[in-house]
């Protein structure tokens, strides 16, 4: 059996619905992932446009690299932001993360005034520890909803994503040319962001830390992560993520480099985040009603489809509409993907487990984010989406071999 003992335990409301606390503090957390997301969503349209104010012609292709060291932060950063919450609980983690995102966005901030490459890198390497803590959110959910919920509590967390789809994407738009120099309002805006973010972490009221969720039976490592549902759940979190990234953090640089207005860049970056994080309001209840593996195969289908649509053509709806479509199936696969890692460990051993998911998915992610303008820049446009369709066939491959071994999984 994969994950013995689960995870501490909410009761359920005598109707069957979801208790008003739990609700209350899901609310809350899915606020902070709103309003985290749409920071992140901000660095994302703006870094790489900010670096190309700064840097030389010849430098062009690595202006993802802040974007880069970003991801490259939230890697090296899973393993100690979950251990941290394990002994100091997921309130004082979560706003030391806030801490860490004012730092870096602060740096991102100076680096550019300076017209500093090194310190904007910097900047997100920093950021990439706030961007961690908010990947565990989701699991943070978990905690906060009774065992019948669970699916619906990552959803309802995931889906404030939504709000950050409307305010990251605007504030993208209208903050560039604030002051001098471009985009530096941009990156003080994330500042002002993670300073919400720590005063609405107050008010949730996290499970208290309990001797036995880090003392408790235990086993290695390297058992929990060879089990086949984790590393299929593993599997489908890392080119969910690794294809979304790559396919969004070149879409500004491929706008321009196709001829549209730089304007075009938010829009795109709107549609899709809200493909991302609309499905989030029902993703929860079509895994209860139709099965994990079936939700996250049509999020395969639908990252197919956006692979499709952005090699019909390069105007702006088929890159709203090829964004719109890889958002869609990132949610399907990756709600998907996390549901079915909660099933996999016990309590004592949750802090290990979510952070070596963690450290795989944002390892691919910090390949897929640098190598994303590198293939833009030497091969366009079509050939990173042809990259792009390979990954998800891959996830294809591994689900179905899966579904093919373990027939009464659902």
């Amino acid at each position: 059996m994969d994950g013995s003992s689960k995870v501490q335990e909410m009761p359920a409301a005598s109707d069957g619905r979801m208790p008003r606390r739990s609700m209350r503090n899901i609310a809350l957390l899915g606020i902070c992932q709103a309003l985290t997301q749409s920071s992140n969503t901000l660095m994302f349209a703006s870094s790489a446009l900010a670096v190309l104010t700064i840097v030389s012609p010849d430098m062009r292709m690595w202006a993802n690299l802040p974007v880069t060291m970003q991801h490259l932060g939230v890697m090296l950063s899973v393993f100690p932001a979950s251990l941290l919450m394990m002994r100091r609980g997921r309130k004082f983690g979560f706003r030391s993360g806030s801490v860490m995102g004012m730092i870096g966005s602060s740096l991102a901030a100076i680096g550019l005034g300076l017209g500093s490459f090194p310190v904007m890198c910097l900047g997100g390497l920093f950021l990439g520890y706030g961007i961690a803590n908010m990947q565990l959110y989701r699991f943070a959910a978990v905690e906060l909803a009774p065992a019948p919920h669970r699916a619906q509590a990552i959803s309802y967390v995931t889906a404030g994503g939504v709000l950050a789809g409307i305010l990251g994407p605007s504030l993208a738009r209208f903050t560039p040319d604030l002051w001098q120099p471009l985009f530096q309002a941009s990156f003080v805006a994330v500042v002002f962001i993670h300073v919400l973010v720590f005063i609405v972490l107050g008010f949730i009221e996290f499970p208290q830390v309990r001797v036995e969720d880090s003392s408790g039976p235990q086993r290695p490592l390297s058992q929990i992560v060879t089990q086949p549902t984790y590393m299929v759940a593993c599997a489908g979190a890392m080119i969910a993520f690794g294809v979304m990234s790559f396919v969004m953090a070149a879409s500004p640089l491929a706008i321009v480099q196709c001829g549209l207005k730089a304007t075009e860049a938010p829009v795109t970056i709107f549609v899709h985040v809200m493909g991302m994080f609309i499905p989030s309001f029902f993703t929860g209840h079509l895994i209860a009603r139709f099965g994990v593996f079936n939700v996250m195969i049509a999020g395969i289908v639908l990252l197919v489809a956006g692979v499709i649509v952005a090699l019909m053509g390069i105007t702006e709806w088929h890159f709203r509409g090829a964004l719109t479509l890889n958002g869609v199936g990132w949610n399907f696969l990756f709600v998907g993907a996390t549901t079915l890692l909660t099933t996999t460990y016990r309590p004592a051993e949750r802090g290990k487990a979510q952070a070596f998911n963690d450290f795989m998915v944002f390892g691919v992610t910090t390949v897929a984010s640098l190598m994303a303008s590198v293939v833009l820049e030497l091969k366009g446009w079509a050939a990173l989406n042809y990259v792009a369709l390979v990954l998800v066939l891959i996830a294809l491959l591994v689900i179905g071999v899966y579904r093919l071994r373990n027939p009464s999984r659902a």
